[in-house]
């Protein structure tokens, strides 16, 4: 199993439109995240800055070209892109980060 964590932007003001299409996350896309690997998957929000804090848990098999290429990703991407910093892709502006430390 491999952990992988990630920032994204949110445009200021959107906190509660950004939860609320995550509470209501559609089930084709929960079920395609489950399979492709990810069987964990947080988000937090950094209010001050509106930076999101993303952390995944990857099965060692998780192939991460497969994801940005399915409709249904992209879908999603343009449903969220309004609220988001996006690439011209829609894809979400992000930052994947480096782990320093780890306790278990």
């Amino acid at each position: 199993m491999k952990r992988n964590a990630f920032t994204m932007k949110l445009i200021k003001g959107n906190e509660q439109e950004y939860k609320k299409r995550h509470d209501e996350i559609w089930p084709e896309l929960s079920k395609l995240l489950s399979v492709t690997g990810i069987s964990e998957y947080s988000i937090f929000l950094d209010d001050e800055s509106s930076t999101l804090f993303a952390f995944q848990k990857l099965s060692d098999d998780f192939d991460e070209a497969l994801l940005p290429k399915h409709p249904i990703v992209k879908k999603w991407w343009a449903y969220m892109a309004d609220i988001m910093e996006t690439n011209a892709d829609n894809s979400p502006l992000s930052k994947n980060l480096t782990e320093v430390f780890y306790m278990n």
